[in-house]
């Protein structure tokens, strides 16, 4: 089949990688320019000069909704149009044209975690497995009929970075098994439970920023979810920041105010969390290891070494 192809970063690099590997003829890649985002620096293929090394046509847009990229597609007359990773929302005119549509490539268990940063939302959230779907595009983002899905357990000691490596390397063989069905014919895919959908929005560095009345749980999960090359879960102690390298939930039940710096176990230091906190019901977070706002690690032993204070949102 002839491809065209719109993707951004590891995720489009893999997929264009899986096309041209595949047999496939892939005729045009429209790819964004590259972007100083913090999240958009990591896993950052790419695109253009995968395309650019194996002779394939490439537009640099950060919207399709332009007269010269129709031309383009038009006199490129691709069968289908194979998109991940593509950044911003693709009109009928351009996911219609194709015989075949439009197959997009989403990294999570769709209907569930549609949007952006699905992964680490997944781990934030503590679901049990995550995965890949290939999807018929529509008006609608990421909510398309499924055509395959593929999904990998998340293990207790799971981060982000894990994950990504992980389902990453579900792409190639994804697209390729989703397009042996397309081109055979078949129309009969899964249509969504719109009952089940979720949608998520782009992620920012504020969001990392620690709500100490989080269950302690949740609060490791966050941590786990923010590995590097992410920028880390953080708070501030006594005015300063401190960024949260690892942590884990403590054996012993804690209460009083969320966020206060209360007592040594194991490797590191509990700190008070939970919304019922002041029941002492509740296990705290005890953290291990921490960043301060120079670059430098420590334990976090030696960084809290009085007990008392309070860990907070802000300086």
């Amino acid at each position: 089949m002839r491809i065209a192809m719109f993707g951004y970063q590891t995720w489009g690099h893999r997929t264009l990688r899986a096309l041209l590997d595949s047999g496939h003829e892939v005729v045009l890649v429209v790819t964004h320019p590259g972007s100083d985002h913090a999240y958009e620096r990591i896993w950052s293929d790419s695109v253009a000069e995968l395309a650019e090394k194996n002779g394939v046509p490439v537009l640099l847009r950060n919207r399709p909704d332009d007269e010269e990229l129709m031309i383009r597609l038009k006199e490129a007359r691709p069968d289908v149009i194979v998109a991940n990773n593509w950044r911003t929302w693709i009109p009928p005119q351009i996911f219609n044209l194709p015989r075949y549509g439009t197959l997009n490539v989403h990294d999570s268990l769709l209907p569930a975690y549609a949007g952006f940063s699905p992964l680490i939302w997944a781990l934030i959230n503590g679901e049990k497995e995550v995965g890949v779907t290939a999807h018929m595009m529509n008006e609608e983002l990421d909510a398309g009929d499924i055509v395959l899905q593929r999904a990998i357990p998340v293990g207790p000691h799971d981060t982000a970075t894990d994950l990504f490596h992980r389902t990453v390397d579900l792409i190639g063989p994804l697209v390729v098994e989703a397009l042996t069905l397309l081109s055979s014919g078949r129309t009969d895919w899964t249509p969504q439970d719109r009952s089940k959908a979720s949608f998520f929005h782009k992620r920012s560095v504020e969001d990392g920023n620690i709500d100490w009345t989080w269950p302690a749980e949740d609060i490791a999960r966050l941590v786990r979810a923010l590995s590097a090359p992410y920028p880390s879960a953080f708070t501030h102690y006594r005015g300063e920041r401190v960024e949260v390298l690892k942590a884990s939930v403590s054996k012993g039940r804690y209460g009083g105010t969320p966020g206060r710096v209360f007592i040594r176990e194991g490797n590191g230091v509990v700190i008070v969390s939970g919304a019922e906190a002041r029941r002492g019901r509740d296990h705290g977070l005890v953290v291990e290891r921490v960043r301060l706002a120079d670059g430098t690690e420590l334990p976090a032993v030696e960084v809290f070494r009085s007990m008392g204070g309070y860990l907070a949102p802000h300086p």
